[in-house]
């Protein structure tokens, strides 16, 4: 029981919990998560769905391992946080990092549900999450929950492009549930749910449209 609660925390919390305001994402960590999130749903379209979620699992257990590992070791944790310095935010020096958590999400996502919920819930994230930290942190106006709602209106915006683009190529079926998903995975990204929107938006989303129907 000791041993499944401490990889709890780790996975929650990255061995301790965060606190205070969350670093705004660098500029090239934006790029980096559009292209890396966006080659998964990408890679799920022309791969076999086993494969898939083999690869999936053994690109997670290699990310997880490293971080764990860096947690530990604190000169390989230094040297990790300056060769991918562009790519982390500040509190990641002790925390599991997005990328990691974005492949664990993927993972859980395609094994449960498939590609025809996978797919779109990792567009809604690659695209949708961009998308509300570039326009949100530019829109005046009010804030709500420390965001303006127009960051989280181009997040629908964006995913509801993915969703158009999958259905014009037949990746997937116009359902009502698809536009329920992407309006969910919004809300939850404004809402910036522990422990982090790379696991909680495909996550969350994801769940809502299989029990919906999609």
């Amino acid at each position: 029981m000791a041993l499944l609660h401490r990889f709890a925390s780790l996975l929650l919390f990255g061995g301790e919990r965060r606190s205070g305001p969350r670093a705004q994402p660098k500029a090239w960590r934006r790029l980096f998560h559009l292209g890396a999130g966006s080659s998964i749903p990408i890679i799920a379209i022309f791969l076999a769905e086993d494969l898939l979620v083999v690869g999936l699992a053994v690109v997670a257990a290699g990310a997880l391992a490293v971080d764990l590992a860096r947690f530990r070791l604190e000169w390989l944790n230094r040297r990790y946080l300056r060769w991918f310095a562009p790519l982390l935010k500040a509190d990641e020096s002790g925390h599991i990092t997005g990328a990691t958590y974005m492949i664990i999400s993927a993972l859980i996502v395609f094994l449960l549900y498939g590609k025809e919920v996978g797919a779109p819930v990792m567009f809604f994230l690659s695209l949708g999450d961009p998308a509300a930290a570039v326009v949100g942190r530019r829109a005046p106006g009010p804030r709500l929950m420390g965001k303006s709602p127009a960051g989280t209106a181009a997040f629908v915006a964006a995913g509801a492009v993915a969703l158009v683009a999958l259905m014009l190529a037949g990746v997937i079926e116009h359902h009502w549930a698809l536009w329920a998903g992407v309006c969910i995975a919004a809300l939850v990204e404004l809402a910036s749910l522990p422990p982090d929107d790379n696991f909680t938006i495909p996550l969350a989303a994801g769940t809502a449209m299989h029990f919906l129907g999609a």
